[in-house]
């Protein structure tokens, strides 16, 4: 009997960002008695294309029990800022748009996707973070820019 699953879940590794967020920390916005407090949590991670660009983005998470135990979903709240950290390097010619990140916000299809967007007339790049689920999004929405310019070290 042939194993049918296996090239999907092949397939679905292939198409899958290769990007992890790093946690930075995480502030604790409302103390629950029972369970995991409510917070706000930094992560940074590196855009895989983009050489040289980094991100940080802030997202509400759910605590009480629903948390602790990781069904609960996670609010629609963000925040994203993208900086030049270095000399900016990418192979061949970048997409008007692409998926720089995403994050499962809820074991119900709810993710954080981080889209790259390029500003081919102002030579920026710019990173788009919304929620969304399998059917329906949320139009809570964050964005930061990077203008493409030289690198000076100092």
């Amino acid at each position: 009997m042939k194993n049918t699953l296996t090239p999907y879940l092949l397939g679905l590794l292939l198409i899958a960002p290769l990007t992890h967020a790093e946690e930075i920390g995480c502030v604790t916005t409302s103390w629950k008695l029972i369970g995991a407090n409510h917070k706000v949590c930094v992560q940074a991670f590196d855009d895989p294309k983009v050489e040289g660009v980094s991100c940080h983005i802030s997202q509400a998470r759910t605590g009480g029990l629903a948390g602790t135990f990781g069904v609960a979903e996670d609010p629609s709240q963000f925040s994203i800022t993208c900086r030049q950290i270095g000399p900016i390097k990418f192979d061949g010619k970048l997409p008007e748009q692409e998926t720089a990140f995403t994050e499962d916000t809820s074991v119900f299809f709810k993710e954080t996707r981080v889209t790259r967007l390029f500003d081919a007339k102002r030579n920026t790049l710019v990173y788009l973070a919304v929620s969304r689920k399998l059917i329906d999004g949320a139009p809570a929405n964050s964005i930061s820019s990077v203008p493409l310019m030289p690198w000076h070290a100092q």
